[in-house]
C-alpha cells in the first residue's frame, strides 16, 4: 500500500514552523526577571482597554449586526421566490454572517452572556444532539407559531440560532425549499434569521451605549462595578484571548478530530454548510485583531518585547493554514494532507495558549502561579 504524503515543500514548510514554535525557549527564561504591570494611573492601561472596545469589540458587533441583517433579508427573499440566484444569495449571506460572528465570538464576556444571548446565536457544542432533535421535531409538527420571529425569544435556545438555521437551510430535506414559495421550513428559517438579527442588534446597542459596558471597560477604578483596577481590566482582556484560543482547540477542532483518535466529522460546527473552517479561521482572525489592535504588546516591558512578536507569529501561522483545509470535513479527516494541517492547528493553538497564559501573563506581572488555562 502506498502512503499518501504532503508535497515535500509544503509539508516541510508546515513542519518547520511547528518545530520552530515548539523549540523556541520561553521568552521570560531568556530575558531575565519579571516586569511589573503598569500602575492603574498609567494611561497605557486605559488606552489598551479603550482601543479594545472602540477598535475591536464595538466594530465587531456592528459588523455582525449588519451581516445578520443581510442574512435575514436574503432568507426572506429566497422564501418568497426560490431560485438558483436567491439560493446562492442565501448561501453567501450565511457564510458572511458565520464569519462576522466568528470574529467577535471570542468575546465571551459582557452583554453576550445576558439572557443566554450567546447560546441564542450559536448553541454549540451540542454533544447530545438536543438542538437537532428539537428542530427535526419542529419541522415535522409544522406549528405556525414557530414561524413567528417575535415569539422566538421565549422558546428553547436550541431552535433559534445558527445551528437551527443551518439545518433548515442545508440539512436533510432542505432540497424541498426550492419546490414552492413560502414553505413552512423556509418561513421557519426566515424567522430564525430574523431573530439572530434581533439578538445581534441588542448586542451592538449594549456595547454602543456610552454609559453602559463600554464605560466600565474603559475606565477601571475603585467605583467601577466591573474592574476596580487596571490589573483586573487587563487580566480580563487576556482572559478573552486565552479562553478564545482554548475554544478553537477544544470546542472547534477537538470536537471532531483528535490526532490518533476516531474522527467525528458530523460533530464539527457548520459541517452541513461547509463553513467549519470559515468559522475557525474567523475565530483566529478575531484573536489576532484583538491582540494587535488593542495594543496589548505595549504593556510589556521593552526587555520582553519578543513575547509579543512570538504570539503574533503563532497567530499568523494559524491564520495562514486554517483557510487551506478542505471544506468537506468528512474528506478532510481521512486525507493525510488535510490531517497534517489539522494536526498543525492543534499543536499551535496549544502553543498559543501557553504563550498567552504563561509568557504574556507573566510579562505583565500577573504573578507566579497565575493561570487561565484549563490544564489540558
Amino acid at each position: 500500500m502506498t502512503n499518501r504524503r504532503l508535497p515535500f515543500p509544503r509539508f516541510a514548510a508546515l513542519l518547520a514552523v511547528s518545530l520552530l514554535l515548539s523549540a523556541a525557549p520561553p521568552a521570560l527564561a531568556q530575558e531575565g526577571s519579571m516586569p511589573v504591570l503598569p500602575d492603574l494611573t498609567d494611561e497605557s492601561v486605559v488606552d489598551v482597554m479603550t482601543r479594545a472596545v472602540d477598535e475591536v469589540i464595538r466594530p465587531g458587533y456592528r459588523a455582525f449586526e449588519a451581516s445578520a441583517g443581510g442574512l435575514a433579508e436574503a432568507t426572506t427573499a429566497f422564501c418568497k421566490a426560490p431560485s438558483d440566484a436567491s439560493r446562492k444569495a442565501v448561501d453567501a449571506a450565511f457564510r458572511q454572517a458565520v464569519a462576522d460572528w466568528g470574529r467577535i465570538e471570542i468575546v465571551r464576556v459582557g452583554p453576550v452572556l445576558d439572557d443566554n444571548r450567546f447560546e441564542r446565536i450559536l448553541f454549540y457544542p451540542d454533544r447530545k444532539g438536543t438542538g437537532l432533535k428539537q428542530v427535526q421535531a419542529l419541522l415535522q409538527k409544522q406549528d405556525e407559531a414557530d414561524t413567528d420571529a417575535a415569539a422566538m425569544g421565549g422558546k428553547s435556545v436550541a431552535i433559534q440560532g445558527f445551528g437551527a438555521l443551518e439545518f433548515a437551510l442545508f440539512g436533510t430535506g432542505s432540497e424541498t425549499l426550492m419546490e414552492k414559495p413560502d414553505s413552512f421550513r423556509c418561513r421557519y428559517a426566515a424567522a430564525v434569521a430574523s431573530h439572530i438579527r434581533t439578538t445581534a442588534s441588542g448586542l451592538a446597542a449594549a456595547w454602543d451605549a456610552p454609559d453602559g459596558v463600554q464605560r466600565d471597560w474603559k475606565h477601571p477604578g475603585p467605583k467601577n462595578p466591573v474592574f476596580r483596577t487596571g490589573k483586573e481590566a487587563v487580566t480580563a482582556l487576556l482572559g478573552i484571548l486565552v479562553h478564545g484560543a482554548e475554544a478553537v482547540r477544544d470546542q472547534r477542532i477537538e470536537t471532531f478530530y483528535r490526532h490518533g483518535g476516531t474522527a467525528r466529522p458530523k460533530s464539527a460546527v457548520f459541517w452541513r454548510s461547509g463553513n467549519t473552517w470559515t468559522s475557525i479561521d474567523a475565530n483566529i482572525e478575531g484573536l489576532r485583531t484583538l491582540f494587535d489592535k488593542s495594543g496589548m504588546v505595549g504593556l510589556i516591558d521593552p526587555n520582553f518585547a519578543s513575547i509579543g512578536g512570538n504570539i503574533d507569529f503563532v497567530l499568523k501561522s494559524l491564520q495562514r493554514v486554517a483557510p487551506t483545509v478542505g471544506t468537506d470535513i468528512e474528506k478532510a479527516v481521512t486525507t493525510p494532507e488535510e490531517q497534517q494541517k489539522i494536526a498543525f492547528l492543534l499543536v499551535n493553538t496549544r502553543d498559543l495558549i501557553l504563550r498567552l497564559n504563561g509568557e504574556y501573563g507573566g510579562a505583565i506581572g500577573l504573578g507566579a502561579g497565575f493561570s487561565f488555562a484549563d490544564g489540558d
